[in-house]
């Protein structure tokens, strides 16, 4: 064992000049241990070894990586908010292709701030991970040119993104929304009411056109009462749901344009008399379970997730083809809030 007497007093994380001092050998010999390489005899190896354990040691896998050039077997993920249930199924599938390629996934949450994606996308960047998946916020994503025109792969999902020409994996969104708007119009309903995200969303914003496509099908005109596009919040929700149930034309069906919409507005219908009949985009948990079990359109965010990390591995490994723009289909699940006639 190495004498306990040449044990230097070690703050913090034990380096390789650590164990060489416990080890009573030089510096390139405990190098030559660490990395696998020949010319060290078998007893001093062990003693370096042994060294290693007692201090707990642990190569820079990293540093060593960024020096020869090479992988750092790291991606980077950056999504909307990781407490979404939409996003958390995209990223545990991101993972599991991730672990297939003996990859790590570095994950953080943009909460829809551009400059905040910015300060993400550049630090993961600077970390020299391999390639980045990211759920676009900001405007305009040229400040990642340089990067991609250095190696890094690049692959958006969920929306697109303007002054980067690279791979996209999209929802149905447009067509998604207006299968559910056609569910509703097919159960009698022409007074259907619209709840939606920002409209600085991309995905709010196809969505609602999908909306406004199937009621101009049905020569339904839309009141302007009977759309609301904003954040999903009690208050915001409220407000809108008192304005399309009152008045000479109320509502009597209702789209949602996503999970956290849908699940507001069943809170707020919850206190009410009233229960038009309703389609949320997106599924979400215990929706099936209700009293009235809700039906909704739902997409496939594992599948989203796999679909962008299959494409950010294979540029990876150096498939240098066009860009591709995969755009996934949605279904709807009629369970009982939307087959509720007129």
């Amino acid at each position: 064992m190495p004498d306990e007497a040449k044990r230097p007093a070690v703050t913090g994380r034990p380096t390789i000049k650590d164990v060489a001092a416990v080890a009573g050998v030089g510096f390139k010999t405990v190098a030559r241990v660490v990395n696998g390489e020949p010319g060290v005899k078998e007893t001093t190896a062990e003693r370096v070894r042994q060294a290693i354990d007692q201090l707990g040691f642990r190569r820079n896998d990293g540093a060593r990586l960024l020096r020869e050039g090479r992988r750092t077997s790291s991606i980077g993920l950056i999504l909307e908010d990781v407490s979404d249930p939409f996003y958390s199924q995209l990223s545990r599938a991101v993972e599991e292709v991730a672990r297939a390629h003996g990859s790590l996934v570095f994950t953080g949450s943009s909460a829809e701030d551009p400059t905040r994606e910015r300060e993400l996308a550049l630090a993961l960047c600077a970390r020299r991970v391999d390639g980045l998946i990211v759920v676009p916020t900001a405007a305009d994503h040229g400040y990642l040119a340089p990067e991609v025109a250095a190696g890094t792969s690049v692959v958006t999902v969920d929306r697109p993104v303007a002054g980067l020409d690279v791979d996209t994996v999209l929802c149905d969104n447009a067509g998604g929304s207006r299968a559910g708007v056609e569910h509703l119009l097919r159960q009698g309903h022409r007074r259907i009411g619209y709840l939606g995200d920002s409209e600085n969303i991309f995905t709010a914003v196809e969505r609602l056109q999908g909306y406004r496509r199937a009621m101009a099908d049905a020569r339904s005109p839309v009141q302007d009462t009977w759309v609301s596009m904003g954040p999903p919040d009690l208050v915001h929700i409220r407000l809108a749901l008192e304005r399309m149930l009152v008045g000479r034309w109320p509502v009597t069906a209702l789209m949602c344009g996503n999970n956290r919409t849908t699940v507001a507005v069943l809170r707020e219908l919850a206190a009410l008399d009233r229960h038009p009949a309703l389609v949320g985009f997106d599924d979400f948990e215990l929706a099936d379970l209700l009293s009235t079990p809700v039906t909704v359109v739902a997409q496939d965010p594992a599948q989203m997730g796999r679909t962008a990390a299959e494409l950010l591995f294979r540029r990876i490994e150096g498939d240098r083809g066009q860009p591709q723009s995969i755009t996934m289909p949605t279904r709807l699940l009629p369970r009982g809030s939307g087959e509720q006639s007129a």
